[in-house]
This record gives structure tokens, sequence and C-alpha cells, in this order.
């Protein structure tokens, strides 16, 4: 009998709607990203989201940072497909205008956006169009007052600047919100979850803010989002990078299949190599990502060097090739040896194969 993980038990929250794409209350975990064009090149930014979408964005973000902006953003919003948050700081006027300019939800920040009266306003303005609202709460930019209770950047304090934002939004009969509670050090920011989790039933949008190039970003954001997810924690989330916002979307999916919550596309799983392979599986991989990064299917592959664990990994995968002696690889199907190939038809074999099983499920 197959050994299975634990099942996740996700925590109860209430829902709320970002364009068509539901967050919370057992809606599937969303993955978002963010621009990283200037919003007023509305080429460039319309590209961007479409590159986005192409690798599974359900949701994207978008800076709005002046009244000049608004106009950009209500133009982006007409061209692409996936629903579009605005980002707003500072001027709650921006989040007023950009309410009625194809915004699909607002994001504000309530160590920068102001008064009770600037956030009351913006709660009106996304009451009147019907938008939610994410409570956006960072670790470097909370309230002077929070700062001077706690002395730093705390938890306790992170937790009380977004229950404060929520109490002005409880007060208008306004519950169409969502809160993060981002760090870019990792136990204050999974400490501050966890700690609202248990204070709220508003969703929850995951991410460790700033967390730092492709490398250390992934591997740092990937620690504090799966151990919040595992704990049933987390409702959407954004893996932030200073790196190309693609890369944001393809390592939230590979958080998400890793721990079985999500599945969409291709799961390659490959062994390191070693002086035992009998096919260049590094370059096979990179080759099979790039060919098949439009499937949309869910298809798991195997790409092993040699015999030693290929076998037993292809029994797992839906299509594998091992690498076998004498320039030869075997090829599986459902945990079924297939045959023999040449090493130099891996890709184009198990490209095929691969594309041939979408196209009889989509036949189904």
């Amino acid at each position: 009998m197959e050994w299975q993980a634990p099942k996740i038990v996700r925590r109860k929250s209430r829902r709320i709607m970002v364009g068509s794409v539901p967050v919370g209350d057992g809606a599937p975990i969303s993955v978002q990203s963010m621009t990283s064009t200037d919003t007023l090149d509305v080429e460039a930014t319309v590209k961007q989201v479409l590159d986005l979408e192409n690798v599974g964005a359900d949701i994207v973000r978008i800076s709005v940072p002046s009244m000049e902006a608004v106009d950009a953003f209500s133009r982006i919003a007409k061209r692409v497909h996936v629903p579009l948050v605005a980002d707003i700081h500072f001027d709650y006027k921006i989040a007023v205008a950009v309410a009625q300019n194809g915004a699909a939800a607002l994001r504000i920040n309530p160590g920068n956006i102001g008064s009770r009266e600037k956030v009351e306003a913006v709660c009106r303005a996304a009451q009147d169009h019907g938008l939610p609202i994410r409570v956006g709460v960072n670790s470097g930019s909370l309230d002077k007052d929070i700062i001077q209770k706690y002395g730093a950047p705390t938890p306790q304090g992170m937790v009380e600047a977004a229950l404060r934002s929520a109490d002005i939004l409880d007060s208008h009969q306004f519950y169409d919100y969502a809160f993060s509670v981002k760090a870019s050090e990792l136990n204050l920011c999974v400490a501050a979850y966890e700690e609202l989790a248990v204070k709220t039933d508003a969703p929850l949008h995951l991410g460790i803010t700033e967390a730092g190039g492709l490398t250390g970003g992934t591997v740092l954001s990937s620690i504090g989002i799966s151990w919040l997810l595992k704990q049933g924690i987390g409702d959407t989330l954004r893996v932030s990078l200073a790196a190309d916002p693609v890369e944001e979307i393809k390592v939230g999916w590979a958080i998400l299949k890793s721990m079985h919550l999500r599945s969409r596309g291709v799961d390659i799983v490959a062994c390191p190599t070693c002086a035992r392979r009998g096919i260049d599986v590094v370059n096979t991989v990179k080759e099979l990502e790039s060919r098949l990064s439009d499937i949309r299917k869910s298809v798991k592959i195997a790409v092993m060097g040699c015999v030693v664990n290929g076998p037993g990994e292809a029994l797992h995968a839906d299509v594998a090739v091992c690498g076998g002696g004498n320039g030869k690889c075997l090829v599986y199907e459902d945990g079924k040896l297939m045959g023999k190939i040449s090493a130099n038809d891996v890709v184009s074999v198990l490209e095929s194969r691969v594309r041939a099983r979408v196209s009889a499920e989509n036949q189904k």
C-alpha cells in the first residue's frame, strides 16, 4: 500500500471575490504576482501581465502611484484577462479613483494610507463598486505609535495594525477584506500570520516581503509559505522575488504542487545526476520545461539518469525516462515499461507522449 501524506486541514475563513477568482472559504489557493514595469508604460505592462497569465497567475497586482497612473491602469485592465489589484500607498484619493477604473480589488497599507477618515473613504469607494480590500501590513512601515508601543516590529504589533484597520471597515458593515502581515524576517513573518489566523476569519494573503533574489528569495519564501500552508493557513499567496515576476508564479505553483494543494502543468521529477547517468538530465529537464510550458493539464514526468532509482520513480509518474547503457533509454508510461529509445531522442519522445496524453484527456 502506497504511503500518503496526511491531508492538510485548511483554516476556516470567509470568502471574498477578486474579480472572478474566489479567495477563502476553501477555494483553491490562488497564485499572485506584481508587475515590475512602469504602470504609465501601458504596452510593457500589458505584455508583462499576459506573460504572467500564461504561466498561471490567477491575480496580478499593479502599483498605482499617481492619479496619472489611474488612467493607465484603466487601459491595462481592458486588455488583460486576470483580475487586477490596484496597489495604493500614501494617497487615498488614488484608491477612490481607481475603484471605478478597472480595479478588481484594492490593496492599502494602513501604515501609510493615513487617518481613519481616509480609510473610510477607501471603504466607501470599495462598497460602491463591489470591490474587496486587502489590508497589507508590512513590518517596515508600521504606524509610529505601534513602533513606540512595542519598541520594534513584532508579531503583536503587526496583528494590531491589521485589526485596527479591520475595526474601521467592520464599523461600516464592510467585510470583504483580506489581510497580509508581511516581513522580510522569516520567523517574525510566520509568527504574525500564526497569531492573526486565530483572531480573524478574514482570508489571508501569504508572502515573505523583500525575500531577495531568485535563489535566496525562493528558499526563504518556500520555507515561510509552506510552514504556514502546512498549518492550513493561507488562501492566496505571492512569492516576492527581485527577479522576473514570471519566476514568482513558477515558484508559487511549485510550492502548491509539492504540498499537493493544487496542480497545474508539468511536474518534473529529476535526479541530480552522477557518473552513472546515461542521459544529459540537466539539459533534458531544461528543454522539456521550455517546450511544455504551454501545458495546463497536470502531468508528472520523471527524468532519471540511470536504473538505480529510475524504475522506482517511473512507477509514480505519468511519463518517465531512465538512462540505460549503450546510448539507450527506457521509457515508461503509467509505470509500465514501453520499450527503449535512443538517448538522443529523449526530449522529442517525451514531448510527443505528453502531448498525446493531454490531447486524449481533452477529448474525453
